[in-house]
């Protein structure tokens, strides 16, 4: 599943994002979900979220949905 839509990423998912700087790169770092800080629904590059480790980037991919 993509990282594009808001519904489907919430604190605890796993998911795959890309930092900032691996943007050129699009070196992907997987993590846990702490917050989201994209505030619309739908975002083309993926929605922004904050790791439980402090790292922050845009998912590319959602891995699990643990709830």
């Amino acid at each position: 599943m993509n990282g594009q839509y808001r519904k489907d990423i919430f604190p605890g998912v796993e998911v795959d994002i890309v930092l900032k700087a691996d943007q050129r790169s699009g070196k992907r770092t997987r993590g846990i979900v702490k917050d989201l800080l994209t505030n619309s629904s739908f975002h083309p590059h993926g929605i922004k979220v904050r790791l439980t480790n402090g790292q922050v980037g845009r998912v590319q991919e959602v891995i699990s949905q643990k709830q």
